[in-house]
């Protein structure tokens, strides 16, 4: 997969994953710790009473606990078995096109050549009408070459972008089930500077997800 397909990638994973979670756990407002207070006695002293008195001291709130993770985008790509069958199926399909695009540039070089041996025993009218069949063919092998590119790329994009969706799927999943706040995306381009690694859940994510896809193949 080239650099800009994979800094696509990215930063698709990014926005998916990281709005989703910021949608679905703030549409939950959690249960925000309530500062408690103890009732402290303390001795006042009074005049002619040996009596005491209790004095309210606010506790402070504890911090949140709500578990947050990041997984690694590349290693997540490059392990999923979804996403290592849908790339042989499109390298299937791209070296079908590659030899449609091949079949185009040899036919009009072969064109060429015998225009080449036979240039010299045209007249010029012959040589002229030659040389605007051969425009003329030049032009139609462009025109199919850009086509073959173009559904190169749609079907790319459209196998990339089911992929991501199983992804961000079972990403949303997992969170869910392991009680995370929120999953986020370490990718190349620099969307998390730094992370501790024993909040790195990339191979746990990993695995799930081969296990889902193995169980739905």
């Amino acid at each position: 997969m080239n650099n800009s397909l994979r800094l696509i990638i990215d930063a698709v994973l990014v926005v998916a994953v990281a709005v989703l979670f910021y949608l679905h756990f703030s549409s939950k407002p959690a249960a925000a710790p309530v500062a408690a207070k103890t009732a402290v006695v303390q001795p006042v002293a009074k005049d002619d009473d040996d009596t005491t008195a209790t004095v309210a001291e606010p506790v402070v709130a504890v911090a949140d606990t709500e578990k947050v993770a990041y997984v690694e985008s590349g290693k997540l790509l490059e392990g999923y078995k979804a996403m290592q069958d849908a790339r042989r199926s499109f390298e299937a399909k791209a070296r079908g096109w590659e030899k449609q695009n091949q079949a185009l540039v040899t036919s009009f070089q072969s064109a060429v050549q015998q225009y080449q041996k036979q240039a010299e025993g045209m007249t010029p009218e012959q040589r002229a009408a030659t040389e605007q069949k051969l425009q003329a063919q030049q032009q139609q092998a462009g025109q199919a070459q850009e086509k073959l590119q173009r559904q190169a790329q749609e079907e790319e994009a459209k196998m990339t972008q089911q992929v991501l969706g199983r992804i961000n799927k079972q990403i949303e999943k997992y969170g869910k089930d392991n009680g995370y706040k929120l999953i986020l995306i370490a990718a190349p381009s620099g969307t998390i500077a730094y992370g501790r690694k024993d909040i790195d859940i990339t191979d746990a994510v990993l695995k799930h997800l081969n296990k889902e896809y193995a169980a739905k193949k």
